[in-house]
């Protein structure tokens, strides 16, 4: 069961639910959306019904909820969710483009990626400072460091940044530097640090695990939100298969599946699924055209000596050719891309 807030409802509206709501020995989480509030009851749905909870100042309407991902349903909320970056939309009526390094590896690299991205309609930043890697012998981040060079390029650009964090011990350093915590596949299901970025009152990426089913997604969603945050984008990023042509499967059907299951926007990750650089663009296109709220992909001025993932990292010439298509497309399915922001003249696309 889920009581969704009036739009004017005060804290001291939502405060009183909460009381009724222990009152009777039942737990009350209130999540917060960039326009709602949602608060979630666990306990005894018959005791809750001799609350008149729907008499209470404040309370919009309070709905019995029959899946398992009450808050992140659209069950409770039909119409899908518009989540905002640092200004920034992601939503049904944008396409949003996020771009840029895999990993940071140092200032210039971090800002010739950046410009490069920006240049082809990027809104948003992506790198990484911590890098979870499947071999302990791998670049993994350059930690606190990273945090600071992405907070620098951000001043220098504008670009909102999003950034993963792997451990709920980290997640107030990203918070302090990031204007979007990611949650990466190998994390999915680290319920501790979904609880704890949940918390942090940010807005999450929060990635599909490579062996995850769309519920068990959708659930990790569900452990976000119920901890306070409502901003949750979803991200297709490919699933484990028996086929080893890709790095991973993309599953493009997941996109419309889960928009007619969950409210919350979901955006794909070519650059991942494909694992190769010639394969981000028709991935892309395929994302667009199936209805993706947006695409994150890798960018670096130099793949040949990257750190991380080189291979699928776009150069100049295959992001001149993502940006026209991205442009058309989003026209086409009758959306707009949000514009590029103070990309200086030398850096924009011709």
């Amino acid at each position: 069961m889920v009581i969704v807030m009036a739009a004017g409802a005060t804290s001291a509206d939502v405060q009183a639910v909460v009381t009724q709501v222990e009152s009777v020995g039942g737990e009350a989480f209130v999540s917060r959306g960039i326009s709602r509030v949602i608060v979630g009851l666990v306990g005894d749905v018959d005791l809750f019904a001799g609350l008149n909870l729907t008499a209470m100042r404040g309370v919009a309407r309070v709905t019995r909820i029959s899946a398992k991902y009450k808050l992140v349903s659209r069950e409770h909320h039909p119409e899908r969710s518009v989540v905002s970056v640092g200004g920034v939309p992601i939503g049904p009526s944008t396409v949003t483009l996020i771009a840029g390094p895999c990993a940071v590896e140092t200032p210039d690299q971090t800002l010739a990626a950046a410009r490069m991205a920006q240049a082809a309609g990027a809104t948003l930043l992506r790198g990484g400072a911590f890098k979870p890697r499947s071999s302990p012998y791998a670049f993994q981040g350059l930690g606190q460091r990273g945090l600071e060079i992405l907070a620098d390029v951000r001043e220098e650009t504008g670009l909102p940044v999003v950034t993963e964090v792997v451990g709920a011990h980290d997640v107030d350093l990203v918070a302090e530097h990031a204007d979007m915590l990611q949650i990466g596949t190998r994390n999915m299901q680290n319920f501790p640090l979904l609880q704890a970025v949940g918390a942090a009152g940010k807005p999450v990426l929060l990635k599909r695990g490579m062996n995850a089913t769309i519920e068990e997604w959708l659930m990790a969603a569900e452990y976000i939100a119920q901890r306070g945050t409502l901003d949750i984008v979803l991200c297709e990023r490919g699933i484990r298969t028996f086929e080893t042509a890709t790095r991973n499967t993309l599953d493009i059907a997941a996109v419309p599946v889960v928009q007619q299951l969950s409210h919350l926007p979901v955006i794909v990750d070519p650059s991942h699924s494909g694992g190769r650089r010639d394969l981000v663009l028709p991935l892309s296109r395929a994302a667009i055209g199936v209805g993706a709220d947006g695409v994150i992909v890798d960018v670096h001025p130099h793949p040949e000596i990257a750190l991380c993932d080189g291979p699928q990292a776009l150069v100049a010439t295959d992001l001149l050719a993502l940006s026209r298509s991205v442009e058309k497309l989003t026209r086409v399915m009758g959306r707009q891309l949000s514009a590029p922001r103070h990309v200086p003249h030398e850096y924009q696309a011709a």
